[in-house]
């Protein structure tokens, strides 16, 4: 018997779960519509209100504060957090930043979100004002020769590294602007000062005087996340000042809805990262996930077992996304993650979000089934919901029988008392049936296809766009995904868990009782946790043990006080301790706990090292011997222990069930007969065969045939999953199985990038991501290529070909190839490219290719990182290969390879590559990506067939020529219609006066095009020749830009495009030019050419505005952001990376810290964009100090000639790059230049704007007002962004 009610509640966007647990045993769940002002004012209190009214027969009036003498606890997760960031509804609030950096929250890490886009999107900000505060902090650098001003004040900084004050805060000039804001109406305040995790005084004072002038809250960055790294923890300051207010608010109005405002009850939200907290220390920036954390710690803990230690992946499919996550013994956290924009320091589960979900669209595209990313969402949601809605996924599933209903709850129609629409689904899907025939009889001729048939190919593509995800997270850390069991939870996912299982391999999939109100079931399981962090700056050595054991003492004395503040004994509080550890001159770094040790060489509360390296090795296949190994942060989790149990047994019966109704429902064999049982009804011990339909009150499950489900003791369904029916695919196309095989074959390239990264050592490979892996066919044309760098785009299949061409019948089993000459398909010399052909037994020539083409940092040449910026030949920028066999007949060739990667040196002026050990590690790391690929195209021909694989890449290239002829014929009718020829003729100029000049005559009728560069200017004695790839690369950036959704980016976007470059221009240079700024600026002015011919959108900044120093000890490039052009209907975006690059940029405390350098201003140089009815972006300044002597380089664009404006928009302004010196004088450097600096010597770049475009409005031209960005459709607003690790690591790769 339990003494008093327990309630554990999801307060969801679109319903409130609930859980409790009744002083006699019993328990009860509750789904109510988490808004519906016309009923009840909260949710969570209606849902408790209503079980106390029902359990006790008592009346509790709902106008009146509860009685609260009957509840023990409640526990709530809650969404409050996350909809006020998405719907940016958040408090008013002011960032107050340090002074240079105004703009350094909205430059972000300068990458755009989505690299095809040609209007970028990116969330508005949070705060609505920005206070600099005057004052400036240097980390203290022995390597640093400035001198030091009179009086000058050092302490010591958290980490105990010292901090020098360079300018201390204007307490009146900082109250008086903090008034000014107050003034506003703005009442919270972010502070987020540089360095300020080292040293916090600064924004302490900053909170003192804000809190002075009134300001109701205030968030440090340095308390609510002391973490190196300025941009991500002043985001997670931002989110902390503009959600706590709300969480706060809410926490007040649910308090007041009941007696004594809870007094005497203890109630706890669950945070993002797994565990409870009290309602007094719940925050915003914790809070994001506080919904779907509930759902993993449900699953975990009902369906992990210790006994089996069987890893369980979670499978939450919602309306308009899916969550997926992993357990196996210990909950997997991140420590920085991205929504709505906003990237947020704090730990929280690794929970990842993809784009399909039962609010899924259905889309029909150029031959190809597509689903999402769009969704209907909840309003107007599918087209059986009754509100006029788009096809989606839950349609197909009704359309198919696999939902019924009779059997759905009736809250549909304008009185929200209608069954689900299958008569509209029906007709929708009719219509898409009759375009999708229509096509196939134009170009195939096929067999038409049924309603039922098309709705059965769209739940394939959804499924394997969900297995897609799961094979990433599993294999992306080394673990076998077939070994995992898939727990399914969430009101979809029952009718896609045993398909997608199956897919993945796995045998078992888990369906809780409570499946369709897990996360609020996870409330009652979860521990109460408390968290306490301190950064620190410490390599792992024995002399600094002691200080590492006195830290984590001190954090573990804190986290046990708050607990038994809480009302925990010791006897029910554990704490665990942890390092953030990662190896020195590297950015990869892993939160560790120790292993038990006796060994008196380690910390006293274990063995750190050791731990480090065994997961180091076990993620990414190696270690790093003799490699120092830097504390970044030191943590203390401390968990308070609650048992909270739900123990109904079900009867056992061994009796066969009888279904309640027999139904019909479609499966790949057609239509068959298929039961449906009431969960409610089953018994302990029941086995139900597929195929079979099981109904809950909160969800539906598919038991699919060659399937059996079996009800557990507990009432939860454990359903074995069987081998199933094997389609027969011919070689004929199926449009379903085209859109299969188009995800198969991306998987494969992803997987090969996962591997890649993994294994590789160097920083650009492992960390920063710059590589490609692709999936060629026998004749070397691209069928897959992943991530989408837009340099490599079909520049790999150049290479391919050009050995395939040259070796021929010399390519064997057990050869790989090595190429990176221009000539021969290369970018730039730094790009090499592992090439591996796959043979099938009873060929003799390869069948498929598989290729990976990675940045080596260096390559031996002219200057370190093989990057000189006055390269006048191929020689002078490193080693090069044309057709090396690395691997030949199986064996690594390290000597000749060696041999080769240190021939630079042999020419005067030259070096042999500066890392060898490195050039190898990654080579290796790039024979194992290939290797996996092999396997897995291997695994794809014993699956379907050698023919039918062939048949299918042939089917998916012919797909995307498809799109781009369709693209092309449109453009072609509107250049007639305007101009009344199908030519188009343009040209743009590099800074030397270069010309490069593009006409395309475009053939209607076929679909086709002509894209000829006669006219552009010869090859240049210097290096921004480029290779003929650059120019394929481009061309089909821009077609894919221009098409404007997602086609497959392979040889059939080139099939209808014939491009002639004159040999011995700058776009095809002789075999010995130099090229390596050709791969980096040539490039963008391609694209601008291709853009400006087409009359797309103005011009960006049309540069990379590339930067390198160094010496003998030190050496950093960066790329540098600058304006996006406008187009028709929208603005350009400023302080933003455009077309053939996306770099991050380093944040501004890495790089004061790891460089001898102060960065002293990073903002949009404002104006700089170009007028028009639509108006440019802005280019940024950047001001770089140097602390010691250095080499300077830069290689910039853009400084002669201005990115055009279109359509009567006006130029964006041209860039420039000034050196103001030590002693005073300011000069131009000019575009390229290298220069020797001294200490206080600093750099000042400005970049180029982007070009407005259209002629400006005369009610604008008369306005004084300034002009505030917009663009004319919102709608991308809504768009999809994914979350977790996944996607953290598909933004990394596309911004490489």
């Amino acid at each position: 018997m339990f003494g008093k009610f327990q309630f554990a509640i999801d307060r969801g966007g679109t319903f409130t779960d609930v859980w409790a647990q009744c002083p006699n045993g019993k328990t009860r769940v509750m789904k109510l519509l988490s808004v519906d002002p016309s009923n009840y004012p909260d949710a969570p209190r209606e849902g408790i209100r209503r079980i106390l009214e029902q359990e006790t027969g008592k009346l509790y009036p709902a106008n009146k504060p509860l009685d609260t003498s009957l509840i023990e606890w409640i526990r709530m997760g809650t969404t409050v957090a996350t909809n006020a960031l998405l719907e940016r509804k958040g408090e008013r609030t002011a960032l107050a930043i340090t002074k240079g950096f105004k703009d350094l929250l909205y430059i972000g890490n300068q990458a755009r979100p989505n690299i095809f886009d040609l209007e970028i999107v990116t969330p508005e900000m949070i705060y609505e004002d920005v206070i600099e505060v005057d004052e400036r902090v240097y980390l203290q650098q022995d390597r640093c020769q400035l001198p030091k001003p009179e009086g000058l004040k050092t302490v010591a900084g958290i980490t105990g590294e010292k901090v020098e004050i360079q300018k201390e805060i204007d307490e009146a000039e900082l109250r008086a602007n903090l008034t000014e804001v107050f003034k506003k109406g703005i009442k919270s305040l972010a502070v987020a000062l540089i360095h300020s995790y080292i040293y916090d005084g600064h924004e302490k004072e900053v909170a003192r005087i804000a809190k002075e002038v009134g300001f109701t809250h205030v968030s440090t960055s340095s308390d609510v996340m002391p973490m190196v790294r300025m941009v991500p923890r002043g985001y997670t300051a931002c989110a902390d000042a503009y959600l706590t207010p709300c969480i706060k608010d809410y926490l007040q109005s649910f308090a007041a809805g009941f007696q004594s405002n809870l007094e005497g009850v203890r109630v706890l939200f669950m945070q993002s990262d797994g565990g409870l907290t009290s309602m007094e220390t719940f925050n915003g920036a914790r809070a994001i996930l506080s919904g779907p954390a509930g759902g993993v710690v449900g699953y975990a803990l009902t369906t992990y077992s210790k006994e089996t230690s069987q890893p369980v992946i979670g499978f939450d499919m919602g309306g308009t996304s899916t969550d997926v996550s992993r357990y196996a013994g210990e909950y997997e956290h991140v420590f920085e993650t991205t929504t709505a924009g906003i990237s947020i320091q704090a730990p929280q589960l690794d929970i990842n979000t993809v784009a399909a979900g039962g609010g899924s669209r259905l889309f029909f595209r150029s031959g190809m089934f597509v689903v999402g990313p769009d969704s209907a969402g909840a309003h107007p949601g599918p087209a059986c919901y009754r509100k006029g809605g788009p096809l989606c996924v839950t349609d197909a599933n009704l359309i198919l029988g696999r939902l019924l209903p009779e059997l759905f709850p009736k809250i549909f129609g304008p009185n929200e008392d209608e069954e689900l629409d299958k008569k509209a689904c029906f007709k929708h899907f009719e219509d898409l049936t009759k375009e999708i025939n229509s096509f196939r009889a134009d170009s195939d001729g096929g067999k038409q296809m049924t309603v039922e048939e098309v709705a059965m190919g769209f739940i394939d593509v959804a499924n394997e766009a969900m297995c897609r995800p799961i094979r990433n997270l599993t294999q992306a850390k080394g673990h076998d995904t077939s070994r995992h069991i898939l727990a399914c939870f969430g009101g979809a996912g029952g009718q896609h868990a045993c398909a997608i299982a199956r897919s993945l391999g796995m045998t078992t999939v888990f369906i809780h009782k409570y499946s369709g109100i897990l996360s609020a079931y996870g409330m009652a399981l979860a521990d109460v946790v408390c968290e306490s962090q301190e950064p620190c700056a410490l390599p792992y050595q024995k002399k600094n043990f002691n200080k590492f054991d006195e830290k984590l003492d001190k954090l573990t004395q804190e986290c046990v006080k708050s607990l038994q503040e809480q009302g925990f004994s010791k006897e029910q509080i554990h704490t665990e301790v942890f390092l953030h550890m990662r190896y020195q001159k590297t950015d990869c770094a892993l939160m560790c706990s120790p292993i038990p040790s006796t060994n008196v060489s380690s910390p006293k509360y274990g063995d750190f090292e050791t731990a480090f390296t065994n997961r180091y090795q076990r993620e990414f296949g190696f270690t790093i011997a003799g490699r120092d190994i830097i504390i970044d942060d030191i943590r203390v989790r401390g968990i308070g222990k609650t048992v909270t149990q739900d123990n109904t047994q079900l009867k056992q019966s061994s009796e066969v069930p009888i279904p309640e109704k027999v139904t019909k429902c479609y499966f790949e064999k057609g239509y068959q007969d298929t039961g449906i049982f009431l969960l409610e009804k089953l018994m302990f011990g029941q086995t139900i065969t597929g195929p079979a339909i099981l109904i809950e009150k909160n969800s539906t499950i598919l038991v699919e045939p060659n399937c059996q489900a079996m009800i557990t003791a507990a009432g939860d369904v454990k359903i074995q999953v069987g081998s199933g029916e094997v389609k027969k695919v011919g070689t004929d196309l199926d449009m379903i199985q085209l859109s299969i095989f188009s995800h198969r074959f991306m998987s494969t390239a992803e997987q090969m990038g996962r591997i890649l990264q993994r294994t590789s050592i160097s920083t650009n490979i492992k960390e920063r991501l710059d590589f490609s892996c692709a999936v060629f066919g026998d004749n070397g044309g691209l069928v897959a290529n992943a991530p989408h760098i837009p340099v490599h785009l079909g520049a790999m299949q150049d290479t391919v070909q050009y050995q395939i061409r040259t070796l021929g019948d010399e390519i064997h089993e057990g050869d790989m190839i090595l190429s990176n000459h221009p000539r021969a398909g290369g970018s730039h010399l730094p790009d090499l490219t592992v090439i591996t052909p796959v043979f099938h037994k009873g060929t003799k020539k390869p069948v498929f290719f598989v290729a990976s083409r990675g940045h080596h940092a260096d390559i031996g040449g002219k200057t370190p990182g093989s990057m000189p910026p006055f390269s006048k030949t191929l020689d002078e920028e490193g080693a090069v290969f044309w057709s090396f066999k690395l691997i030949k007949n199986g064996v690594f060739q390290e000597k000749a390879v060696t041999e080769a990667f240190m021939a630079p040196g042999k020419i005067p002026g030259n070096s042999g590559t500066r890392n060898l050990y490195d050039n190898l590690a990654d080579l290796r790391a790039q024979v194992a990506a290939n290797q996996k690929g092999v396997i897995l195209i291997e695994q794809l021909i014993e699956e379907y067939s050698l023919p039918v694989v062939q048949a299918y890449m042939q089917h998916i290239q012919n797909t995307a020529e498809v799109a781009i002829k369709d693209m092309l014929r449109q453009i072609g009718r509107q250049t007639q219609q305007h101009t009344g020829q199908t030519k188009l003729m343009a040209v743009d100029h590099m800074d030397d006066g270069t010309p490069l000049k593009l006409t395309v005559d475009i053939d209607i009728e076929e679909g086709s095009a002509v894209f000829d560069f006669e006219g552009t200017g010869p090859e240049v004695h210097g290096n921004k020749n480029a290779p003929r790839a650059i120019t394929t690369s481009a061309i089909i950036y821009c077609l894919r830009c221009m098409v404007g959704h997602d086609i497959p980016l392979n040889q059939g976007c080139l099939n209808p495009v014939k491009i002639i470059v004159p040999e011995g221009c700058i776009l095809a240079p002789s075999e010995n030019a130099a090229v390596v700024g050709g791969n980096v600026q040539t490039s963008q002015r391609v694209v601008d050419v291709v853009l400006k011919t087409f009359n797309v959108c103005a011009a960006s900044q049309g540069c990379m505005n590339n930067m390198t120093f160094g010496d003998s000890d030190v050496g950093y490039y960066e790329t540098l952001a600058g304006g996006h052009g406008a187009g028709p209907g929208w603005d350009g975006r400023g302080g933003v990376h455009t077309h053939m690059t996306n770099t991050r940029i380093t944040d501004p405390e890495i790089f004061e810290r790891r460089y001898p350098v102060v960065l002293k201003n990073f903002q949009l140089n404002s104006g700089s964009g170009g007028d028009g009815k639509w108006i440019g972006g802005d280019g940024v300044i950047r001001e770089v100090l140097f602390r010691k002597p250095l080499t300077l380089s830069i290689l910039t664009e853009r400084r002669s000639f201005q990115p055009y404006g279109m359509a009567g928009g006006q130029p964006g302004k041209r860039g420039k790059n000034l050196m103001l010196f030590h002693d005073g004088r300011l000069i131009n450097l000019g575009g390229k230049n290298s220069v020797d600096v001294v200490a206080g010597d600093c750099l000042q770049t400005f970049t180029p704007g982007g070009g407005g475009y259209g002629v400006k409005d005369e009610e604008i031209q008369q306005s004084d007002l300034p002009r505030k960005r917009r663009r004319m459709n919102n709608a991308k607003e809504n768009d999809f962004h994914g979350r977790g690790s996944l996607s953290a690591f598909k933004a990394a790769q596309e911004q490489a």
